[in-house]
Formats: C-alpha cells, structure tokens, sequence
C-alpha cells in the first residue's frame, strides 16, 4: 500500500444538488490507508494554538467540515501554511512533519482520520528533538 510522502490538498468527492451537497470517504477513497482513528477538535478559541507535534508514523488527512484555520506542517528545513476552509478539501499530512493548528473561525471544526490508534511513543512534542529527528532521517 502506497502512501503519500509529501503533504497536500486532497480533493474529497462532493455531490451536490438542490438539496446541498454530500461528501464520501471509504474503503481507499481518497487515500489509500486504513482508518485506525477518529478525533475532531471544536470550541476552539481564535488565539489558541493546537497541534505543535509530530509523528514519526502516522499519517493523516485534517478537514475543516466547519468554518476555517490554518495547519503549517514543518518538515524541519521549511515550512508551508495551508488554509482550510471547505468539507470538500483535505489536507495529507503524512509522517515526519511538525503541524500547528491556528487561526481557528468560530463554530469551526477540524476532522482528523488518522491511520493509526493512539500511540505516545510515535509522537515527537519537543521542536528542538523533532529537528534533529528530522535531520536524521
């Protein structure tokens, strides 16, 4: 099974009429990993910063299925700001990339699919040790 190595924009299918607009994800659509975890984040106040990790293997696809924020994903040489705003569009994060959450509208909502259960020791919380990790590798 392939997965994504580098961080991007997914676009989720949307089927939409006059009655709204649904979106679907299963089985390898629109990734190709099982989905071993489930979170969301809400009530979020507008200067509050989440995130500030990494993970040495779990990869995930962050959407906004309400309002908008930011995630800047820091792969320890540069880092990239990505605006989420819409169900319809995800963000890949895949292993080995520090990610801040910020910027959070009110009433918004950030879905995480990840593929991996809750596991402490894949996560990397100090910057100066994610850096060198990442030099590392």
């Amino acid at each position: 099974m392939e997965i994504w190595s580098k961080p991007g924009i997914v676009e989720l299918p949307a089927y939409r009429d006059e009655l709204g607009a649904l979106s679907v994800i299963e089985g390898e659509s629109p990734f190709p990993f099982d989905i071993r975890r489930v979170y969301f984040l809400f009530d979020v106040p507008s200067h509050a910063t989440r995130g500030s990790h990494a993970h040495k293997d779990l990869h995930q696809l962050i959407i906004a299925v309400s309002g908008s924020f930011h995630v800047t994903l820091d792969d320890g040489r540069a880092a990239i700001d990505y605006f989420l705003d819409r169900p319809d569009r995800a963000l890949a994060v895949p292993p080995g990339y520090w990610r801040t959450l910020t910027g959070f509208s009110a009433g918004s909502t950030a879905l995480v699919l990840a593929s991996h259960e809750y596991d402490p020791s894949d996560y990397i919380r100090d910057y100066d040790e994610f850096r060198e990790w990442a030099a590392q590798r």
